[in-house]
This record gives structure tokens, C-alpha cells and sequence, in this order.
């Protein structure tokens, strides 16, 4: 399951997201060496809805279940949770739950404004990314 991984690796991770598909991967380079990996198991806690905090996930392994007041959604790999977080830092609108073991790439906000500073182009792929998230919630 769950192992160390090198920077080729991580890029590959973030190329097949929504967030970071358009992106080349020279510039995500940049941005694979800054994120940690984080294990989780079946069960636990990721995120507390009314948190503040300021990081996203890359779900790699495993699912989690997305948990609001309108529902609940299961997500799984190359998924993105948290986005909003390091673009708008305010308190968490959901609770995510781990469903199975599995493993995440974390990035802080802190270094997603320093990718954003310096390779401005990130910023593209990730607005037309969450334009479609807007785009499929409105269609439900």
C-alpha cells in the first residue's frame, strides 16, 4: 500500500487530478517537492467540518466519504478534498471521513501561494478545475 514515493512519482500523482491536469510537468515539479505524504487508515477523521485549516489532499489510495448537511459523497483517487482551504482559509463546510485504508499527498497553503507566485500558470488549471466542480453542483 502505502510507501514513500520520489518526485516523478508525485508529478504523475498530480497530473491525472482536476486541479493540476493542465499543468506541465516541469512546473509541477516545483510543487511535488513540497507536499507530504500522509497514510490514513479506515475510519479516521481527515478533516472536521468548522476547522480552520490550510491545506488540501490528493487522495492517491483508499476512499473517503465527503460528509455535509445536503449528503454525503464517496470520492476516491486523484481526487482533490480541501481545495477551498487554501484559497479562501475559513471554517471546513464538511466533515471527510477515511472509508479504507489508503494514503494522501497533503499541500499546505503556504506552499500552494508560493507555487502560484511562481509559476502563475497553475492558477489556470485550477480555476477552470473548480468552474467544473461549480459547473456539476448546480447541475445536481
Amino acid at each position: 500500500m502505502w510507501s514513500p514515493h520520489l518526485i516523478v512519482d508525485r508529478v504523475a500523482i498530480l497530473r491525472r487530478t482536476g486541479l493540476f491536469a493542465t499543468t506541465p510537468a516541469r512546473v509541477l515539479a516545483g510543487v511535488a517537492s513540497r507536499l507530504e505524504e500522509v497514510p490514513f487508515t479506515a475510519g479516521e477523521v481527515l478533516i472536521t467540518a468548522g476547522a480552520v485549516e490550510e491545506w488540501l489532499l490528493v487522495l492517491v489510495e483508499g476512499e473517503v466519504e465527503i460528509v455535509r448537511p445536503d449528503g454525503r459523497v464517496r470520492v476516491g483517487p486523484v481526487d482533490t478534498i480541501g481545495e477551498l482551504s487554501v484559497l479562501d482559509p475559513a471554517p471546513r463546510i464538511a466533515d471527510v471521513v477515511a472509508t479504507t485504508d489508503g494514503w494522501a499527498l497533503k499541500l499546505v497553503k503556504d506552499d500552494f501561494d508560493e507555487a502560484l507566485r511562481l509559476r502563475p500558470e497553475i492558477a489556470a488549471g485550477i480555476v477552470t478545475a473548480l468552474a467544473r466542480r461549480l459547473r456539476d453542483m448546480r447541475q445536481r
